[in-house]
């Protein structure tokens, strides 16, 4: 029922077709006219107009919609959009102009024509001859006029197309606008004939909708014409566009009814009763967008539409997320009407893809039919996985969940999930289902129970149903093969894996080429230093120590293969219970940490590192004295910590005064601050990304941009965005929010530069970039391609930062190489016979089956041959007794906690590195480090109120009572050959209730 009173009307109006209004308001100029909005909210919603106006416009009907309104609002907000030419917006305000579905049909379809043939617009049309005219039509207004003439050519006409389109009757006078500046060819492509046709169709339908008019008839009955075939799944080429000179009458033609048609989702089941008016309200609000594939989408997705497992490969930015929606209803849509079970998971291999698919593309462009779900991990209220999937049509969780799902029901079938629950499992980068991942684990179990149903089929017993796979890559790679055979067998065993055909662009590529943007590759190289005395006198300070423990390394340095041989150093040192070796190598391990970091950043993030290491040191050593009532400091440092701790403290302020001395700073800073002032400056509205290998460097990239003042001259707005890992030594993870934070103002404009590790590179919904950077950083073919496609802006430039001598610039001439042949190799492969195709995959597929079999078997083997009562553990540095495999428990299959009260007694509490952070329902609460030595054994968390200490095992030595193995030391628990109980309250007797 309508509202009413007007001001419930204009409030129902408003929020009813809220998505066309926004669609048809100019931002900017509307807000020069409300005067009842704050400037600071004016001031915000005109820098998010400039990046992302939809979302700007939005925010404007929601500012304009809360409660209490300002007296007088609505007729302040139809003045506003009439000041600023917005006629199509102000025809939602009010029932009585509120266009018909028709119209609203004829302009989206303009619109969609425009975007079909925007590459030819952007390219043949000239913006400012034709301003002049626009604005004489009334599709430009003189503001406009300005803003458009003041962007170089392609830029101008992008500005043009996208006021024009807002404007109320916009397309018969862009169509007058080309024909006075002669543009036939232009016309043709719009029109699909000459301007004369166009004319005297417009003045055809018109006659019919008056004829139709004095005949009494309604603009809703059908005429003659009206029939499209079937299975048209978009309004696109040549005989579509022909018929579009009828657009701008106000009746209904023979067009107006195909176009009602071929609007629709092709296969949808409409419900035959009439619905009710409030629903059809909302059916014109268009709730759900509409999904149009191009050309090459669609002929990749016919595959995948006829039923098939296919793997859809496509770069970065293509769509291939859109083409899995537009898979995914049309999968659900048909089995539903053939009364058949359906049920869509989408599987991705990050938290944050969960909410991103959900929120921009799978949930808008379905909801209107079917139920939606996303979970994952990082999800805070704890909901049952198989209820959700039960009472959901499509899932979108993180692989590990379903992979946890499956397990579970293997021990309790109604505790968790099975394959054939799912009719259809698409896995976004699907080129990580490769042995030992959890992707290929899933797919593991669809391979045997389809080897199984081969059996149960000979048997003429019921096969289990497995779902139809959907796989989506933008790279597969080669996996390091070196000849096109191994490229070729690679591309085979992903196949094989995912059961499934590869499928890329061929007779398309033009299109796409139109669609992807492949950026300007530039290379930097720095030249080595060769006067370096900062990096001379660390490695100086490094030789004392190594003379000092005995250790004889073989590598240079600074280098990876040094930091290899001395962590292993420090673990054989541990193993054998040699302290001085174990702490050295520990030190010297710190050392090569700054030297490399000097590599990467500035000497000053070096010498950071090393005050931070020491510093927690002493405050460590002060601790243990402390608590100590009859000891001194010197108790508990012995001769190797003094030698260690004077040393650094001897030399801390020669390495001060050489980190001053600007002369020596890294080369590899000085084109990196080059390459980002060319950008910015040459693109006041640039937006960038600078990949780099760890969180340390982007965090401190981040600091040497903040603290640069230049860079804040040139309006550089920098931020960092890493990985949601535990947290390393000095520098705190982000949290999923974090990222997903830094994400959006990096969308809104509000940030126009981030410094990234890998966490950027892949899937991750960032906004198009004008500048990407590799700093000093060396990636395979994979990554390679990943991080190209974050260059997605036009005229965009890739940019390979990177020494003479590390290697960078050949290991990226050879990932061009590996390109190459991946795409061959894949081409090779989709032109293979299918009979040897068919063979080459089966057997691939019983090589990982036999292989997985015999994994478990060891699996088995491992858990089950030790015992928790025949292993101690030891500190990693004073060997001194920690406790026994019997005191420990296990929180949530990972945490593992020791429950004895004696305990206690045997270590000390060090403040918390980071700060408190709510992980479901533990906390962590600081370090506990060794009674003895200080050596930290983990951090106490706090369990439903509990604090327990969790023990890290890579900071113990395993002693073993059998005759096997004497001692080891592992870096994660998986790897220890045992399982401890699960942890438990138990109640304490002595305790009276009050």
């Amino acid at each position: 029922m309508e509202p009413d009173n007007s001001e419930e009307v204009h409030v129902y109006m408003i929020e009813t077709f809220k998505p066309r209004i926004c669609s048809h308001i100019q931002v900017i100029p509307v807000l020069d006219h409300m005067l009842s909005l704050d400037q600071e909210f004016k001031e915000i919603l005109r820098a998010k107009a400039a990046a992302e106006h939809q979302e700007a416009a939005r925010m404007l009907l929601d500012r304009i919609l809360r409660e209490p309104r300002a007296r007088g609002w609505f007729a302040e907000l139809v003045t506003a959009l009439r000041a600023a030419e917005c006629q199509q917006a102000e025809l939602y305000l009010s029932p009585e102009k509120l266009p018909s579905t028709q119209e609203e049909v004829k302009q989206d379809y303009c619109k969609e024509l425009i975007f079909h043939l925007y590459p030819q617009l952007i390219e043949k049309l000239d913006a400012k001859e034709m301003t002049a005219k626009c604005l004489c039509k009334k599709i430009c207004t003189a503001e406009d006029v300005g803003i458009i003439n003041g962007k170089h050519h392609h830029d101008a006409n992008r500005e043009l197309l996208s006021r024009i389109t807002k404007k109320k009757d916009w397309f018969q006078h862009f169509v007058d606008v080309l024909h006075d500046l002669n543009k036939k060819e232009l016309i043709e492509e719009l029109t699909g004939g000459t301007y004369k046709e166009f004319i005297e169709g417009i003045k055809e339908a018109k006659a019919a909708h008056a004829k139709q008019e004095s005949n009494g008839l309604d603009d809703s009955v059908n005429v003659e014409g009206t029939d499209q075939q079937d299975g048209s799944h978009e309004v696109t080429g040549e005989s579509s566009m022909s018929e579009a000179s009828y657009f701008d009458c106000s009746g209904q033609s023979d067009l107006d009814a195909s176009l009602n048609k071929s609007m629709e989702s092709p296969d949808l089941c409409r419900e035959p009763e009439e619905e009710d008016e409030r629903k059809m309200s909302e059916d014109r609000a268009s709730p759900v967008p509409e999904m149009t594939l191009r050309d090459y989408q669609m002929e990749v997705a016919k595959p995948a539409l006829d039923g098939e497992n296919i793997i859809l490969c496509l770069p970065t930015g293509s769509g291939k997320t859109r083409v899995a929606v537009y898979i995914a209803r049309n999968h659900l849509d048909e089995r539903k009407r053939k009364l058949l079970a359906a049920k869509v998971i989408v599987l991705v291999n990050k938290v944050p893809l969960v909410d991103q698919h959900f929120r921009n593309e799978f949930h808008p462009h379905m909801k209107d039919r079917y139920c939606v779900t996303k979970i994952s991990g990082d999800c805070q209220l704890k909901i049952s996985f198989p209820k959700t999937v039960k009472n959901s049509d499509v899932i979108i969780c993180t692989a590990q969940i379903l992979e946890n799902s499956l397990m579970q029901a293997e021990e309790d079938e109604e505790e968790g999930v099975k394959l054939s629950d799912f009719s259809l499992l698409i896995i976004d980068e699907c080129h990580h289902t490769q042995k030992g991942g959890v992707y290929n684990n899933i797919m593991i179990r669809y391979l045997q129970q389809k080897k199984k149903n081969k059996r149960l089929l000979k048997s003429q017993e019921p096969m289990v149903p497995l779902p139809q796979i959907l796989g989506l890559t933008a790279s597969p790679g080669v996996g390091g093969a070196k000849n096109s055979k191994k490229a070729e067998e690679h591309i085979l065993k992903i196949c094989a894996n995912l059961d499934s055909r590869i499928k890329t662009v061929q007779e398309f590529s033009h299109q796409l080429k139109n669609q992807v943007k492949h950026p300007f590759k530039k290379v930097e190289i720095a030249e080595d230093n060769n006067k370096s005395p900062f990096g001379d006198k660390i490695k100086d300070m490094m030789k004392s120590i190594e003379d000092f423990s005995g250790l004889c390394p073989t590598n240079d340095h600074g280098s990876q293969s040094y930091e290899q041989w001395v962590v292993q150093k420090e673990k054989t040192a541990a193993k054998e219970g040699n302290r001085k070796q174990h702490v050295c190598a520990l030190h010297l391990k710190k050392y090569n940490d700054a030297l490399q970091i000097y590599d990467t950043i500035r000497m000053n993030d070096a010498l950071t590192h090393l005050k931070k290491f020491y510093d927690e040191e002493t405050k460590r050593a002060i601790l243990l004295n402390e608590s100590e009532e009859a000891s001194s400091l010197l108790d508990k440092i012995d001769e190797t910590d003094r030698f260690l701790t004077d040393l650094f403290f001897a030399h801390k302020r020669a390495l001060e005064q050489l980190a001053e001395k600007k002369e020596y700073e890294n080369e590899k800073l000085t084109k990196l601050r080059r390459s980002i002032m060319e950008e910015f400056t040459r693109n006041s509205k640039a937006r960038g990304i600078i990949f780099t290998k760890t969180r340390q460097s982007a965090v401190a990239l981040c600091q040497w941009i903040d603290d640069n003042e230049k860079f804040k001259e040139v309006g550089i707005r920098a931020n960092y965005i890493i990985g949601a890992g535990s947290n390393s030594e000095f520098v705190k993870s982000m949290t999923q929010n974090e990222q997903k934070k830094v994400i959006q103002k990096f969308s809104s404009g509000e940030l126009n530069l981030l410094i990234a590790t890998s966490v950027a590179e892949e899937g991750l919904d960032i906004k198009e970039c004008n500048i990407v950077i590799v700093y000093g950083l060396i990636h395979n073919e994979i990554a390679m391609v990943q991080t190209r496609g974050r260059a997605r802006a036009d005229e965009s430039a890739l940019v390979l930062v990177a020494s003479r001598s590390s290697g960078a610039i050949d290991h990226d001439s050879v990932n061009e190489y590996r390109e190459d042949l991946m795409h061959k190799a894949i081409q090779k492969v989709q032109k293979m016979n299918l009979a040897s195709f068919a063979d080459k995959i089966q057997e691939f597929q019983a090589q990982s089956i036999v292989e997985n079999k015999v994994k478990k078997k060891k699996d088995l083997q491992k858990v089950y041959e030790k015992d928790p009562s025949k292993i101690t553990f030891l500190c990693k540095k004073c060997q001194k007794l920690v406790c026994s495999g019997l005191d420990i428990r296990v929180i949530e299959n990972m945490h593992h906690v020791v429950t004895d009260p004696k305990f206690k007694k045997r270590y000390k509490k060090g403040e918390n590195k980071t700060l408190q952070e709510k992980l479901a329902d533990y906390q962590t609460n600081g370090d506990i480090i060794c009674n003895n030595c200080g050596r930290t054994w983990g951090t106490i968390m706090v369990h439903k109120g509990t604090e327990l200490p969790c023990l890290k095992i890579c900071n113990f030595v395993i002693n073993y009572k059998d005759e096997k193995m004497t001692k080891d030391t592992l870096d994660v628990w998986r790897d220890l050959p045992m399982k401890f109980p699960p942890f438990r309250f138990q109640s304490d007797d002595s305790d009276d209730d009050d």
